[in-house]
């Protein structure tokens, strides 16, 4: 303001200096430089491009939804929520079959079955019992398997039963390695076998030397 101040002293228009600090406010509040022009016109002239923007694209979008009913719109969007809780419910019901298939195949890898078609058939069974899978375990399973074992005894191999076909083909091992035929071993033979339970498989297989 001090320069227009001059300007008009210039011209012969001279402001008392007790009057200048009046007349400087005054001319503040309807007059600006061209540095605060320059800058006020850039910020309207950026806020009224910012603005345009906006309406063109706002323009666009609703050029989108020219002809279309809003109702059709609706229904579409609601069609397509559906489907991605479909989907997602379809994954972790996969993510689900796949932690069962995984638990239950560490639970039966103890439980001797009589044939392979048995072990298939038992996995069926569970699978469709309807047990719940929770923390990786199987809720109850045991159970279950308990009940399978006195209903299809003929399904699972009785522990007693392994044994004592382990025993057997222990003992026709120790035939073979002592090159002994059935009904050839002698008292002394037997007796001389160190494992008790071959030896006792022996003495019945030849219980005619002992009577």
């Amino acid at each position: 303001m001090q320069k227009l101040i001059d300007t008009l002293k210039s011209f012969g228009i001279e402001i008392p200096e007790d009057k200048q600090a009046d007349v400087k406010k005054a001319l503040s509040e309807h007059y600006k430089n061209a540095k605060e022009v320059a800058k006020t016109l850039s910020k309207v002239e950026g806020e009224r491009d910012d603005w345009k923007e906006r309406a063109e694209t706002a323009e666009e979008t609703l050029k989108g939804f020219d002809g279309i009913d809003p109702a059709n719109v609706k229904t579409e969007l609601a069609t397509w929520k559906q489907k991605a809780a479909d989907a997602e419910k379809e994954f972790n019901a996969k993510i689900y079959e796949r932690d069962f298939d995984d638990a239950l195949k560490t639970a039966l890898e103890n439980v001797n079955f009589s044939s392979p078609a048995a072990k298939r058939s038992v996995t069926a069974d569970i699978k469709s019992a309807g047990l719940k899978l929770k923390d990786g375990k199987i809720l109850g399973l045991n159970d279950l398997l308990e009940q399978m074992k006195q209903d299809e005894p003929d399904t699972f191999v009785d522990e007693s039963q392994r044994q004592a076909q382990q025993q057997q083909a222990r003992f026709a091992t120790a035939r073979i390695g002592h090159q002994q035929t059935p009904g050839s071993m002698t008292k002394k033979d037997i007796e001389a076998i160190k494992d008790p339970s071959e030896r006792q498989a022996a003495i019945a297989q030849n219980i005619q030397l002992f009577q």
